[in-house]
């Protein structure tokens, strides 16, 4: 059973407790006997129960396993693309503190290390994926088995490219959603856009393109995530900027603005100092899920 608790603890759920804490009685009280309406798998189910009850190890195994494929499952149904099921909100629970470290730009040379950090500090994060460094590609699978949080950024990060025409995004997100999906085997609601949704940068190429994408993408199934807090990494702040910039006592729920890519050694650095502040504060790192907080900017363009 501690295999089991510690697999859950791993990840955080608002979504009707996954469910799983039915699964785990189900599984060891006798009401596991009438749960199921076809008779072999329920007396199958009976089986278990009463070799868990017993303390036979095969049956402890089964149940661990059956535990970690539920949670997977509901994991990734509650993370993926579903047009017409509303995702986040702008009205959070006033009484929580609560960090959303977030990075785009990645993966890159330096994700491994924001990961290992992370661990250190049992704080979970969310990233925002590009299509860049086909190599560092399994460090998407690393950080979702960790317990953080995929989102989708943009496959080329090319603003003329992406805002070129609506087809064009969503052509490019597509495509980094297909990235996304190889390596965790489905493609997330999460998405920012490059520049944010107040880019002016998109003006250029396509008037008004930002104000019908914020609409179009929610009612393919997606929702857009925006920041209140920069921490000016992508401007080259150097470590002592960046810990100032992303560090606040003023907001209860905090989504920063990082980045990951080889260049960013500054925003690693400065990482351990961010995270010790929020824990001294009694924040909780969350990578985001699909009750989470919605940071939305006023659309420019």
């Amino acid at each position: 059973m501690l295999k089991i608790k510690r697999y859950l603890k791993k990840y955080r759920y608002n979504f009707n407790g996954l469910i799983l804490c039915g699964l785990v009685f189900f599984a060891i009280g006798a009401t596991a006997f009438c749960m199921v309406a076809n008779s072999r798998e329920a007396e199958k189910n009976k089986k278990l129960a009463q070799s868990l009850i017993s303390g036979e190890p095969e049956a402890a195994e089964a149940l661990s396993t059956a535990v970690k494929n539920a949670v997977d499952q509901q994991r990734a149904k509650a993370s993926s693309v579903q047009p017409g099921v509303p995702v986040g909100t702008t009205d959070p629970p006033a009484d929580e503190k609560v960090v959303y470290l977030t990075f785009d730009d990645g993966p890159s040379e330096n994700t491994k290390k924001i990961l290992d950090i992370l661990a250190e500090y049992d704080a979970k994060a969310t990233f925002f994926i590009t299509g860049a460094n086909e190599q560092c590609r399994p460090y998407i699978k690393e950080a979702y088995d960790a317990g953080h949080t995929i989102g989708l950024h943009t496959y080329t990060h090319n603003y003329d490219e992406v805002y070129e025409s609506d087809d064009a995004y969503f052509a490019d997100l597509e495509k980094v959603g297909e990235v996304a999906k190889e390596q965790i085997g489905f493609v997330p609601c999460f998405i920012r856009f490059p520049g944010g949704s107040s880019n002016m940068v998109s003006a250029q190429y396509n008037k008004g393109i930002m104000t019908r994408l914020v609409k179009s993408v929610q009612e393919k199934g997606y929702q857009y995530y925006d920041w209140n807090l920069d921490s000016g990494d992508a401007a080259g702040c150097g470590k002592e900027e960046i810990e100032q910039n992303a560090t606040t006592d003023k907001i209860n729920h905090v989504m920063i603005l990082f980045h990951d890519t080889q260049t960013k050694d500054a925003t690693v650095e400065a990482l351990p100092y961010i995270l010790k502040y929020y824990t001294d504060l009694g924040y909780e790192f969350r990578g985001i899920d699909r009750d989470s907080y919605v940071s939305h900017h006023s659309v420019q363009n």
